[in-house]
């Protein structure tokens, strides 16, 4: 059986991994190449590095902090932000990057997600979303989670998995840092849409959320969280342990 993946996000503005509230109220936590390498070394199956403000500000993405950030790590590393052309595919993979997560670029040019997948492979294009219910609807938000763009979100993610993006990221506006549970509804809804791997981000309070998350939905293949981790609320090696008293298959070191 397939194991079922734990991620921690750095959300890195200006250099720091920082971390809020439905995306806003941003605090400072901690160094980003400090953190991946602790997280490297407790346990987590992969990374994920978002430079958060990169799209917002109309720039591409620190690669001096991501590189160092990836020489420190040894796990699979996924990075997103300013995200905008092949290019910045390439730029970003020649950091040490092993996948390359699109959103707002993808809004903005859908076909980016097939030419990358062609030239670099399915494997390695990530299509991330952000999602807010908006009268009864999934709907798609750019930059960071500012910006309605009015797409219904479960076609946006077919359409980006036909065009050859391989994994999924969904993530929940209306339950991010809130922790009172990842947004199972939206993910059933993501789950029965696609057939490549998803995973869920946004709303994990506790170990027993990710508990009822792989229950809930075995199709889910790996759930991500920042704050949790990063202030020491949930330690990944004890999460681990009580994901496979539960009968959830997950990598122990």
């Amino acid at each position: 059986m397939i194991t079922k993946r734990i991620i921690p996000c750095l959300d890195v503005r200006d250099g720091r991994v920082v971390k809020g509230v439905n995306f806003e109220g941003l605090r400072d936590v901690s160094s980003p190449v400090a953190l991946a390498e602790y997280y490297s070394n407790c346990g987590a199956d992969e990374l994920v590095f978002y430079d958060i403000t990169a799209s917002a500000e109309g720039r591409k993405l620190f690669t001096d902090i991501l590189t160092e950030t990836a020489s420190k790590v040894f796990i699979p590393l996924t990075v997103g932000g300013g995200i905008n052309t092949v290019n910045d595919f390439d730029r970003v993979l020649k950091c040490g990057a092993d996948k390359v997560s699109v959103n707002s670029g993808a809004i903005r040019n859908p076909q980016l997600i097939y030419d990358a997948a062609r030239i670099y492979g399915n494997q390695c294009v990530v299509l991330s979303v952000d999602i807010k219910r908006v009268g009864g609807e999934f709907r798609v938000f750019a930059r960071g989670g500012r910006d309605d763009t009015g797409i219904e979100a479960i076609g946006w993610i077919k359409r980006g998995v036909d065009n050859g993006a391989g994994e999924i990221v969904v993530n929940s506006i209306d339950t991010d840092g809130v922790k009172k549970g990842f947004d199972l509804e939206m993910l059933s809804a993501v789950c029965k849409a696609v057939n490549v791997p998803v995973i869920a981000s946004g709303g994990a309070g506790c170990i027993q959320d990710f508990i009822e998350l792989f229950n809930a939905l075995p199709g889910v293949d790996a759930g991500l969280a920042a704050s949790i981790f990063h202030f020491g609320e949930v330690k990944i090696s004890e999460l681990k342990e009580k994901m496979q008293e539960a009968g959830i298959p997950a990598r122990l070191v």
